[in-house]
């Protein structure tokens, strides 16, 4: 069964910074493009930044120079380190497959940017 299990979230002032860590099932990791999507509250989810497997990276203009992604093939591990953040980072964030797979969404998990 795929899964994959978020982590890393927490409560940060503005300005601050935070690591998020994605565990991906090893069947699915080493041969797909991996993305961070969030859904802040009351709006849609969006995709924030994607990394594919040869490791070039493409991130949403909300997002650019102040977020980065990596990924440890050993590991199976997908990371999203936000720098420089923002009120408007606040959202649930969750790791998928880009394009995102329906059944393969986890339980996220929560960023507060606030002071």
């Amino acid at each position: 069964q795929v899964q994959l299990v978020e982590s890393g979230g927490g409560l940060v002032q503005p300005g601050g910074s935070l690591r998020l860590s994605c565990a991906a099932s090893a069947s699915i990791f080493s041969t797909n493009t991996m993305g961070w999507y969030r859904r802040a509250p009351g709006k849609q989810r969006e995709l924030v930044a994607v990394i594919s497997t040869d490791g070039s990276t493409n991130y949403a203009d909300s997002v650019k120079g102040r977020f980065t992604i990596s990924r440890d093939n050993a590991k199976n591990t997908v990371y999203l380190q936000m720098n420089s953040l923002k009120s408007e980072d606040t959202a649930l964030y969750y790791c998928n497959l880009v394009p995102s797979r329906l059944n393969y969404w986890g339980q996220g998990t929560q960023v507060t940017v606030s002071s």
